[in-house]
């Protein structure tokens, strides 16, 4: 007897939108939207999708009318409740912007819940485009069945960013620390990586000097930054069980 096929079925496209889902509700897709299904994806009257709001989990939809320049959806049922993940915040020194941008997207993808740019002194960049990163960030969750997206902050000082010491901060000190993957432990936690170049004298000590600070190593190696705060995120998903399922 043949098994039962899986449903919804796989390839479906995804779809992230602003609006609450909720089953029975009617959803106006703005014209971008509209014209990638319709002329991208080729999805007419009757098409099934998948849509998630950042809140509420995943949910079968179904495209009830299609226009040049408008498309609605009738979401149907809920597959999938609002994924469970680590709450691990990474924070980072902004690389230049194509380094930047994947960064964003393969955290991502990692399952981070929130990625915060942090400015260092040997921070090269002049600014980082938020709504840039956040659009990088939509993306990258459409495309890997994530159905809660990462907060991305506005790029902060590291001093400031210092200053909020209610939660265990792992810092990749090129200088030397324990082992990432014997140092993580359960529980709220944040990961800080610095820039190329690394942090300096100065800005080292103010990390250590901060509550619950705890220096990791990454390796034996030199790592791009972008690369190191990936490593470090990766190993601590892995540490905290998030790779079981």
């Amino acid at each position: 007897m043949p098994a039962t096929p899986a449903w919804p079925p796989k390839g479906l496209p995804r779809l992230f939108v602003r609006q609450p889902l909720a089953e029975g509700a009617s959803i106006e897709l703005d014209r971008d939207q509209a014209n990638y299904l319709g002329n991208v994806m080729r999805l007419g009257e009757g098409a099934e999708l998948l849509l998630f709001d950042g809140a509420s989990g995943e949910w079968l939809a179904r495209v009830a009318e299609a226009g040049k320049k408008r498309m609605t959806l009738a979401v149907e049922r809920q597959t999938q409740a609002p994924e469970t993940i680590p709450d691990v915040w990474l924070a980072f020194a902004p690389v230049k912007r194509t380094q930047t941008d994947w960064l964003v997207e393969k955290a991502t993808e990692l399952g981070a819940a929130r990625l915060i740019p942090v400015v260092t002194q040997r921070t090269n960049v002049d600014r980082v485009k938020l709504e840039r990163l956040q659009s990088i960030s939509i993306e990258a969750a459409e495309q890997c069945g994530r159905t809660v997206l990462p907060k991305i902050d506005e790029p902060v000082p590291l001093k400031l960013f210092l200053q909020d010491s209610g939660r265990r901060l792992y810092f990749a000190d090129e200088n030397g620390g324990e082992p990432a993957v014997s140092s993580f432990m359960p529980g709220p936690a944040t990961i800080l990586t610095g820039p190329e170049g690394g942090f300096t004298d100065d800005e080292r000590q103010l990390i250590r000097a901060r509550p619950n600070a705890v220096a990791i190593s990454l390796g034996p190696r030199i790592l791009r930054a972008e690369t190191a705060a990936l490593a470090a995120l990766a190993s601590y998903m892995a540490v905290a069980g998030d790779w079981r399922g």
